[in-house]
């Protein structure tokens, strides 16, 4: 049997990457329902920005519920892990993610996906909590990797620089990153970045990997909040014609619209990627074009293969042409 699908008790070996402002109870739900595993993400289901953490729970508590109205079938939530560097930064990102984590325990999800630099103290935290930990690293490296297995982790997710959002640091692709990833621990590994069909898919298992974590191409899912502007320009868009600049926490990928196209101008010049980051303006960059639909004021950020993306389908569809047939 598939490590992943047995560790996770579902039918495909596919996990909804938790990309914030357009995940919501009805995706994660049509996720699950289809095989797959649903992951609500930041903002999942809001169309407005709050600073409160309480609020930022209570939110979340809100979606897993409305999610259990749409599914019996497993889900998880997303977990960002607080940052190590500063200290200022580690205490304020704590309390939103301890504000989630209360929530997460208290409403009894069993799946949790950690996202953000390697820490074992959190990471073995999680798994005391009685939490199955799919860990993400930003960055993914051999070291990140062995150390989330000797805390415990249940799952890693390899990211290459072919995904969209924040980009890793270093340029590795994909199908570069997932054999070194996976030939670096005994625990199962799940690709992410730039699979968007079932070529990519079996690929990645090819190349080790025991299933895939899939983003842009959930983003034009029937069932996706994103904007239908937003959508169209993912299907019109070309892989060529995508800008990458450097962005915090390293790189971001593109559709070339207006305020894209400055970020990229300003990228060249050498502009920090703290004052792009504050021209980006932050989260509420993807929000204003992938939520909001304004492309022109906003960062439509996608994979490196959107031109294999080629119409809106169902998550059920997108799912079962992924796998191409396969049982797990």
């Amino acid at each position: 049997m598939n490590k992943v699908t047995e560790i996770l008790n579902i039918k495909y070996p596919i996990i909804q990457a938790p990309m914030a402002w357009i995940t919501s109870a009805e995706l994660v739900a049509a996720v699950s329902n289809a095989g797959g595993m649903g992951v609500l993400g930041p903002n999942a289901g809001q169309t407005t920005v709050t600073t409160d953490p309480i609020e930022t729970g209570e939110r979340m508590r809100t979606q897993i519920r409305k999610t259990r109205t749409l599914t019996d079938k497993p889900f998880a939530v997303n977990y960002m892990i607080p940052g190590i560097e500063n200290e200022g930064a580690n205490e304020l990102s704590s309390i939103y993610s301890d504000a989630i984590l209360k929530v997460i325990i208290e409403e009894k999800v069993p799946n949790i996906v950690a996202v953000g630099d390697m820490n074992e103290t959190v990471i073995k935290h999680l798994k005391a909590l009685g939490l199955t930990v799919i860990y993400r690293a930003l960055d993914p490296t051999i070291e990140s990797a062995e150390q989330a297995e000797a805390a415990g982790a249940d799952i890693i997710v390899a990211t290459g620089f072919d995904e969209g959002g924040g980009m890793p640091s270093q340029s590795i692709g994909t199908f570069s990153i997932v054999p070194i990833i996976a030939d670096s621990v005994s625990i199962p590994v799940v690709a992410a970045g730039g699979i968007v069909d079932d070529r990519g898919f079996k690929a990645a298992l090819v190349l080790g990997a025991e299933g895939a974590y899939i983003g842009t191409a959930f983003m034009v899912a029937e069932e996706c909040v994103t904007a239908d502007i937003c959508k169209q320009d993912i299907i019109n868009t070309e892989s060529t014609d995508l800008l990458l600049y450097k962005a915090l926490p390293s790189y971001w990928r593109a559709t070339p619209h207006k305020l894209g196209l400055d970020l990229y101008e300003k990228s060249e010049q050498g502009v920090s990627v703290l004052e792009i980051a504050k021209l980006m303006k932050g989260t509420q960059g993807p929000k204003i074009a992938q939520l909001d639909g304004d492309l022109d004021n906003g960062i439509n950020s996608v994979n490196s293969a959107i031109s294999l993306i080629k119409e809106i389908r169902t998550c059920k569809a997108i799912i079962e042409d992924m796998v191409g047939g396969e049982e797990f």
